[in-house]
């Protein structure tokens, strides 16, 4: 293959309409990386023969020894071909680059995904003939959905249909046929989804049109009764109604969304044999000899289409008046790849037939070396035959150029939806909102660009720093190489000489002063370090961007709608662009509109992802991206040696900037903690610390693993802690015993837990939004310009709709009805909602009886009309008031839902009644209470926080243990082995389901995080590498076992003993999280039988 060079992919950039942005997604295993291997090899990057070997993106030594992607890598390819005009017309050679990405498909690396896919304007979504549509390979599905990219469908490894599940030509074609269902089966869920909201949102506006109509119409009725008839009053309003809801619904036409052969969005592959073919390729070779159109021939090449052997006419289902015959795309397409096949490897006889191979040959006109014929390597042969027959760059690369979009059609489909879906996108100036839709890319058009994430790359690797092969030395160059020679001549010549003299000692002592001279000039190689540089990973949407030019580097929190709120966007210079070609990068003065690039000089300005822009105000924020995994698992770092403390913190700061899933914390404790998405991840991110960050050794701790804490009401539960009062009542005093409290801690209903959990933006929008109001009285108008876009932000982040508080109490009202008993009437309660919790977000609610606190849910008018009642600082007196110290409770309250008593978790599931809160009168003037306010307050708090932890112990306490979600794909005689080791890990089986013509179980189960490190490992040992789960987090699940459970009970006591011989798991891992945390463990022996420990000699 010829070797590309970069100046001609350069020049290639100019060209918007030959330019193609394009990424790989799949599940792990689907064979991406070794189709970007034969797609790589038409440049003469790697040779053909090693493509699918050499696994040329996966540069991370890792990566080639687990022989997963980690990482999402970047190649700019070159690609032409001959286009007729016309007929009659000579063809004209083509040219066009293609910006190919390759991502990982492991769950744990799913938010290097989220960045790929929003630099791209089409995907290759491959699947796995045999293991069908697993989970990654819906995420990813949904991935191309949200980011609006057109998608190609690729079936690979086709051949071990043929290989390993023996399937005749025509039951591949309906295992195909199903597996195809399958994927638009996943593509038309999203769009009924979609559909089912817009037409919800549809019919609100209708109503709201209609109500508005008719309450514009009873107001003329009042107005004018005496004027105006009732009938024609009617009438009117009958119009008004059919006005408002004049327009029809539109129904989307999801035709183009779906996968079919015959529309040539869909390849049919096999990466690692080095072939691939679309219906359209198969349609040309038979349109001579059948004698029928092309066209024709690609509609009915898939499908129930029939062809007649003597007429040569093709026959639907319904007119083969029970002839046996072969569907097209069997009889002319599959059997000729299995008679393939079987005359190379030899199918089932083992032994290769090489007349049928001269006679494939011949018929296909293909010229095959000699020396391949004769070799005894049946896969050279076959790869042979079929790089020739149907190449699987030529086919991959001439549907990407025929069916995916070019930068300029992307962008006006893609960008209207995502600058809509924007922060405060209603303030984006219009002329950048123009010149990225309508693809400007003159140099006056405004610079808009996306950052999707940080590279770490070695400065020794950088384009600046390496001396280009075959390209001419500089003098300073060549002199420092003739230094070192001449040094080298001279040791050597000194060394002889000494021989000569002194015999061996002589040439010992030459020796020992070479060997200084080698140290001495090693020394200082030794110190020189190669530190590593951020290169932004990016996508210019308009304009022209190059080196020294100024722009704005916008955080993923800015707002067009305040863009001066500090902190202010910083200008930052371009002081490198990089062709990012996988391994190497390759300088460019300047980068043209719709091409993906590394930009330099943005370190120290921008944490993972941002927007650039050449302008600040009206400027568009594109960094909202949806990251596919969470990080979940902690653990807290420390290094070997405490002097490199400081290298650790560096390291960390730049692995959370080159990691988009990586985050760094510093939590209370001073622990330094880093959060991963998973156990590999995890183990990723420590060895880029050792080794490329930190460059110091460092140790990990155990891993930190989240849990919650929650109350039930238990058939076991022990009596109340006083009779005389309700389950979870407390009645306290404080220490001066001025203040007395009464409350009572009940447990949420299931139905409200999950609603509040599941409307988290929403509460923090409500709370921002009376936290601005209360700013506003007291006149900071900037401090509530900050307030509401942070409000915006966080909203956004939590993919919140904008409700207002009576909406949102109604749902809640509806959600507390549902869920209440004839017993227990929560129907009085949402009005009293003083507090949301932990973080005033929470699941937890504080509900003020008393009605001294201010309530959350509070409307407008009810506010200011309180507010209008209450006194004036003047007429105030200098008693204490309870209302003095709503504030403190409130804060109680949120100290003790953050920090439950079990294991100090967050709570989750908590309702908080505050029942009475009395002030005993003081001896002392009244001023001396004012006085003693301080005092107080920190009484309040402190009582108020045990005293919610003491109704909480009233009740039978629980644990939530995190759960992952977890999918195996098993063969038959692993099954059991797999069981095993799920079962042993605490975890639980959800469903089994064989998949249709294979031998594979489809496994999905649960399991604690808590029991999920090491278990990847062990299945792989376990199955012999015939398994491999994927874990995705799914939430929280409640442990039902009390931790403080011990048998009481006679037969409890004779079946367990007094010591419960049976191991309570709650206690377990609530033990272990309190010695985690310094907390005391109770009945925790340090020593045991001390007596016979008195010496090691015995």
């Amino acid at each position: 293959m010829p070797i590309v060079n970069p100046e001609k992919l350069i020049a290639l950039q100019r060209s918007a309409d030959d330019v193609r942005s394009i990424c790989i997604l799949a599940h792990v295993d689907h064979g991406k990386t070794s189709l970007t291997d034969a797609l790589i090899a038409t440049n003469g990057i790697i040779s053909p023969k090693l493509a699918g070997k050499v696994r040329y993106l996966d540069s991370r030594p890792d990566e080639q020894l687990r022989g997963i992607t980690m990482e999402s890598s970047a190649i700019s390819l070159y690609f032409s071909m001959s286009r007729r005009a016309g007929a009659d017309q000579a063809p004209i050679q083509k040219e066009y680059l293609i910006n190919l990405i390759d991502s990982p498909g492991h769950i744990d690396f799913s938010s290097e995904v989220s960045t790929a896919s929003r630099l791209c304007d089409g995907a290759l979504v491959l699947v796995d003939a045999v293991e069908g549509v697993c989970s990654q390979t819906v995420t990813v599905l949904r991935q191309t959905w949200v980011e609006h990219l057109k998608p190609l469908l690729v079936i690979n490894k086709i051949d071990r249909l043929i290989t390993e599940l023996k399937m005749s030509a025509a039951e591949a074609y309906t295992h195909l046929s199903k597996l195809l269902e399958q994927v638009n089966a996943v593509i038309g869920s999203f769009f009924q989804g979609e559909r089912m909201e817009v037409d919800l949102q549809w019919r609100e506006r209708v109503e709201e049109r209609v109500a508005a109509a008719a309450a514009k119409e009873q107001g003329k009725l009042e107005k004018k009764a005496a004027k105006t008839s009732s009938s024609v009053a009617s009438a009117e309003t009958e119009s008004a109604v059919t006005d408002g809801a004049d327009g029809e619904f539109e129904e989307r036409d999801d035709e183009d969304l779906y996968f079919a052969p015959e529309k040539n969005n869909v390849i049919f592959s096999s990466a690692v044999d080095g072939w691939a073919f679309t219906v359209r390729q198969f349609a040309a070779l038979y349109e001579k000899k059948l004698g029928i159109k092309r066209a024709i021939l690609e509609k009915v090449l898939w499908g129930d289409f029939y062809l007649e052997p003597k007429t040569k006419r093709v026959l639907g289902s319904k007119h083969l008046k029970g002839r046996a015959l072969k569907p097209m795309f069997v009889q002319l397409v599959l059997d000729n790849i299995w008679a393939v096949y079987e005359a190379t490897t030899g199918g089932d006889k083992g032994k290769g037939d090489p007349t049928m191979v001269e006679k494939i040959t011949k018929s296909l006109s293909l010229s095959i070396p000699s020396h391949v014929l004769r070799s005894r390597d049946p896969r050279a042969l076959l790869t042979a035959v079929f790089s020739a027959w149907l190449p699987l760059s030529t086919a991959v690369l001439v549907s990407v150029t025929e069916y995916l979009p070019s930068p300029p059609l992307a962008q006006a489909s893609r960008l209207p939806a995502l600058i809509d879906g924007s922060p405060a996108a209603a303030h984006v100036n219009k002329n950048i909102r123009t010149a990225m839709i309508d693809f400007h890319a003159e140099p006056e058009a405004p610079v808009v660009a996306y950052v999707s994430k940080m590279v770490a790359v070695r400065a020794s690797e950088l384009p600046q720093n390496k001396r280009k092969a075959g390209g001419l030395m500089t003098a300073d160059e060549a002199r420092e190489i003739a230094r070192k020679k001449r040094a080298e001549f001279a040791r050597a010549r000194k060394a002889a000489e000494a021989e000569d003299q002194n015999g061996i000692n002589g040439l010992a002592d030459a020796l020992d002063s070479t060997t200084l001279d080698e140290e001495q000039e090693a020394e200082p190689q030794e110190v020189e370090e190669d530190p590593e540089h951020l290169i932004g990973f990016a996508r210019l949407y308009s304009g022209i961007l190059s080196v020294g030019d100024e722009v704005y580097v916008l955080p993923p929190k800015y707002s067009p709608a305040n863009p001066h709120a500090a902190p202010e966007p910083p200008k930052v210079i371009v002081t490198g662009l990089y062709l990012m070609m996988g391994r190497g990068l390759e300088s460019l003065t300047s980068v043209p509109a719709g091409v993906v690039f590394g930009i330099a000089g943005l370190e120290g300005h921008m944490l993972k992802s941002g927007t650039l822009c050449s302008q600040l105000e009206g400027a568009v924020n594109l960094a909202g991206v949806n990251m596919g995994s969470q990080p979940i698992v902690r653990v807290a770092l420390e290094p070997e040696n405490p002097g490199d403390l400081d290298k650790m913190i560096h390291g960390m700061r730049l692995l959370e900037q080159s990691d988009p899933c990586a985050v760094y914390e510093v939590l209370e404790s001073g622990e330094h903690v880093i959060l991963t998405a998973g156990e590999l991840h995890l183990e990723r991110c420590l060895k880029d610390l050792r080794e490329r960050f930190a460059r110091c050794e460092i140790q990990a701790g155990e891993p930190i693993v989240p849990y919650r804490e929650t109350i039930i009401s238990a058939v076991e539960m022990a009596a109340p802690k006083d009779k005389h009062l309700p389950r979870g009542t407390v009645v306290v005093v404080t220490t001066s015993k001025q203040i007395t409290i009464r409350l009572r801690v009940r447990p949420l209903p299931t139905a409200v837990t999950e609603f509040l959990k599941s409307n988290v933006g929403i509460i923090r929008q409500l709370y921002a939004e009376r936290k601005a109001k209360e700013i506003g009285k007291h006149g900071d108008v900037e401090e509530v310009e900050e307030t509401a876009e942070h409000q915006a932000m966080d909203v956004n982040a939590h993919g919140a709709n904008l409700v207002s508080t009576i909406e949102f109490k109604e749902n809640l009202q509806k959600t507390f009805a549902n869920a209440a008993t004839i017993s227990d009437s929560w129907s009085t309660v949402v009005d009293k909602i003083a507090a949301f919790g932990p973080r005033r977000t929470g699941p937890n609610v504080l509900i003020d009886i008393t009605g001294n606190c201010q309530k959350f849910l509070q409307e407008e008018q009810q506010a200011h009309q309180q507010d209008s009642n209450r006194p004036n600082q003047s007429q105030q007196s200098e008693v204490l008031t309870v209302k003095d110290f709503s504030d403190k409770i409130s804060y109680a309250f949120q100290l003790a839902t953050a920090q439950g008593p079990l294991c100090s978790e967050p709570c989750q599931g908590l309702a908080v009644f505050l029942e009475e809160v009395s002030i005993a009168a003081t001896m002392d003037e009244e001023s001396s209470s004012r006085d003693m306010s301080g005092r107080l307050t920190g009484e309040v708090i402190k009582t108020v926080r045990d005293s919610i932890r003491q109704g909480f112990l009233d009740w039978s306490p629980r644990l939530l243990l995190a759960m992952y979600s977890c999918e195996i794909q098993a063969s038959t005689e692993v099954l059991g082995r797999v069981y095993g080791v799920i079962t042993r890990r605490r975890g639980r089986i959800v469903s089994e389901s064989l998949k249709e013509g294979t031998p594979f179980f489809t496994i999905l189960s649960v399991l604690p995080v808590a029991e999920s490190f090491g278990f990847s490992e062990e299945i792989r040992k376990r199955t012999s590498g015939a398994a491999s789960p994927q874990l995705v987090f799914q939430g929280f699940e409640m442990l039902d076992e009390d931790p403080f459970w011990v048998p009481f009970t006679e037969d409890e006591l004779e079946d367990l003993g007094e010591l419960a011989d049976k191991e309570n798991v709650a206690k377990r891992y609530m033990d272990k999280v309190r010695v985690r945390k310094g907390l005391p463990v109770k009945g925790r022996k340090l020593v045991r039988d001390a007596e016979k420990q008195k010496t090691l000699k015995r």
